[in-house]
């Protein structure tokens, strides 16, 4: 073969390993732009929580509109009991409540630069059955234009969702429980060992 051939086949496999380097390269931005778009929503947390329980959730709002974002409105389903709120600086927050003390619906207003997101926490009573807690928010930007995350799951403007469920029970098959059975084995296996040992007849 000669030189030239050497360096024909040489650019040949450069290119190959050039386009396998770029198909991996789009295999693995797919997913993360994926991610970003899928997290770039109003989103409460924790996103699993359990019935009755008291839980402080956090409403979490991205900008990612050239404008600022200027107010938060959220409505609060109604087997869910919004009790108390945290003060966020430079928001303000009109809570409307009923007869009961429960919040009905919250509205926050300030200003949020492009780029930045904002935690609005609050304090709530779920539900005594297991289930999902669908948290509907509408953003409203400087410009007027508005952003309603109320949607279902699979939409574009999907609403936040807390799945309310019971703790699984330990089981016996737990690692700390298998741990505490193989120490008590070794433990039993020792004090066999030395009253074996104890047992021997003086040579």
């Amino acid at each position: 073969m000669s030189q030239s051939e050497r360096w024909s086949g040489g650019a040949v496999e450069r290119w190959r390993s050039l386009a396998a380097l770029r198909r991996i390269a789009r295999v693995i931005t797919l997913p993360v732009a994926i991610i970003v778009v899928a997290s770039a929503h109003a989103v409460v947390s924790p996103g699993t929580s359990r019935p009755g329980a008291y839980e402080r959730y956090v409403l979490r709002v991205p900008n990612e509109s050239d404008n600022p974002t200027v107010k938060v409105e959220m409505t609060f389903p109604a087997d869910v009991r919004v009790i108390s709120f945290v003060d966020v600086p430079g928001w303000t927050l009109k809570a409307v409540m009923d007869s009961s003390g429960r919040a009905v619906s919250a509205t926050w207003t300030g200003s949020l630069p492009p780029e930045r997101f904002v935690e609005l926490p609050f304090m709530a009573v779920n539900p005594r059955t297991a289930g999902r807690i669908a948290w509907p928010v509408i953003q409203t930007y400087a410009n007027g234009d508005r952003a309603e995350w109320t949607g279902p799951r699979e939409s574009e403007h999907p609403a936040s969702i807390t799945e309310v469920a019971q703790a699984p029970r330990e089981s016996l098959g737990s690692l700390s429980n298998i741990l505490a059975f193989l120490a008590a084995l070794v433990a039993l296996a020792a004090l066999l060992l030395s009253l074996r040992g104890g047992r021997r007849d003086p040579i």
